[in-house]
């Protein structure tokens, strides 16, 4: 079994850091929820959508290190390593920002990830699996012969699509729940319960 799991908004929460940057550079009231789709929609709703889209750029390129993992990952990466079970990073974005300065914005998550993928054995996501693709069509296909038997995304529209390949299992992780009637997807809202989840599975297959 190997288990291919998204990275922004699925690996990588932005809640906080997007508050912090949108509240220094003075795009958004303090009182704003420290959540990223509530700076989005106060800046969307002033129609400084310009804003929002260089924002993005800045917080995925500069101050990506600032990101902070979702509660319950490293835990389940590190049962995943314990049980022999491999996994694999599967995302798709874009090589350089819309808007504001190139950075690579590749390279800054993948400098994430050897920082804070990690714990006193070693990283827990070996570099050649880890894959970002440019469209959602490559993220399909990279699904596919990267080897996924699951694959976990925080967005149904990229479960639920055609292309999706009709063979891997699909788990979509909704910690907010903003997706409650998701197409009949299995969804969780925290990382200890998707390793509950996978937990049972292994146990299934003794």
């Amino acid at each position: 079994m190997l288990i291919g799991i998204d990275f922004d908004n699925t690996i990588v929460s932005y809640d906080t850091l997007f508050h912090k940057v949108a509240t220094e550079q003075g795009a958004v009231p303090e009182s704003t929820l420290p959540t990223k789709l509530a700076v989005r929609d106060h800046l969307r709703a002033i129609d400084k959508e310009d804003v929002w889209t260089e924002m993005q750029g800045y917080v995925y390129g500069a101050r990506m290190d600032e990101a902070e993992a979702y509660p319950g990952v490293i835990e389940f990466f590190r049962w995943a390593r314990a049980c022999r079970i491999p996994v694999c990073i599967v995302s798709h974005k874009t090589l350089h920002p819309f808007i504001g300065p190139q950075y690579d914005l590749h390279q800054a998550a993948r400098d994430w990830i050897a920082t804070h993928l990690v714990d006193d054995q070693g990283v827990l996501v070996a570099p050649d699996r880890v894959f970002f693709e440019l469209t959602k069509e490559a993220k399909w296909s990279r699904i596919v012969t990267a080897g996924c038997d699951w694959f976990i995304d925080d967005l149904p529209e990229i479960l639920l699509a055609e292309a999706f390949p009709g063979h891997v299992g699909r788990i979509l992780f909704d910690p907010e729940t903003h997706h409650a009637t998701a197409g009949g997807l299995t969804c969780f809202r925290a990382w200890d319960d998707i390793r509950r989840h996978f937990e049972g599975q292994c146990s299934s297959m003794r």
